[in-house]
C-alpha cells in the first residue's frame, strides 16, 4: 500500500533542519526503497506492506529520530484516502487563485472533531471549512484571511496536532504517489 508521510514542524525557522535528500536516504535505508520526497516542509511518498497506519507512522517517527536526532510528529496517510478526499472535496476548495486554500492533516491521535472543536466555529462570511475522515480542508479570501478564525490557528494547542499543506502540494503529492504504482 502507498502512504504519504507528512511531517510537522521540520526546516521552519532554522529548527529541526532536514534536507529532503537524507530523509529520502533514511526511509530508503528503513525498508522503504521506492520512497521518494517532495519540497522542503518534509513529504514523503513511500510503499509499506504494513496495513496499520497507526503502527507504520510510529515506525516512521522512530526512524527519523534515530537518523536526525530529534522527534518529529507527522500525519501518516494511505494514498487511497488522500484520493478519495480529494475526489469528495468541494468545487470551492483549490480553484480560486485570490483565496487562501489549505489542507490540515491531523496527526494522530487528535482527531479532526477534537481540533474543530479547539478552533471553533468557521466565520461563514469569511471562510469555508470540509472534513474528510482526518483532513479538514479550508479556504478563505486572501483580502478577508485576518478575519478568520482558522487564520489564528497558529500557537493554539490545535496547531500543535495538526500539519498543513496548501492545494497545490497537496494535489502534487497525490500526483507523485500515483507515478509509483
Amino acid at each position: 500500500m502507498q502512504y504519504v508521510a507528512l511531517l510537522r514542524g521540520i526546516n521552519v525557522g532554522g529548527k529541526n533542519k532536514v534536507s529532503m535528500k537524507d530523509l529520502k536516504t533514511c526511509f530508503n535505508k528503513a525498508g522503504f526503497p521506492d520512497a521518494i520526497t517532495y519540497i522542503n516542509s518534509g513529504n514523503v511518498i513511500f510503499t509499506s506492506e504494513e496495513k496499520d497506519t497507526i503502527k507504520l507512522a510510529e515506525k516512521c517517527k522512530e526512524i527519523i529520530h534515530q537518523e536526525f536526532g530529534f522527534p518529529i510528529s507527522l500525519a501518516l496517510i494511505d494514498v487511497d484516502t488522500l484520493q478519495e478526499a480529494l475526489d469528495n472535496v468541494p468545487q470551492w476548495w483549490g480553484n480560486d487563485p485570490d483565496s487562501k486554500h489549505d489542507a490540515m492533516f491531523v496527526i494522530h491521535p487528535a482527531t479532526a472533531e477534537e481540533i474543530i472543536g479547539e478552533v471553533g466555529p468557521i466565520r461563514p462570511e469569511y471562510e469555508k471549512l470540509y472534513v474528510y475522515k482526518q483532513i479538514i480542508f479550508w479556504s478563505a479570501p486572501l483580502k478577508t484571511y485576518s478575519r478568520t478564525r482558522w487564520s489564528k490557528i497558529v500557537g493554539t494547542k490545535a496547531y500543535q496536532s495538526i500539519t498543513i499543506r496548501n492545494a497545490n502540494t497537496t494535489k502534487k503529492l497525490l500526483e507523485l504517489a500515483s507515478g509509483l504504482k
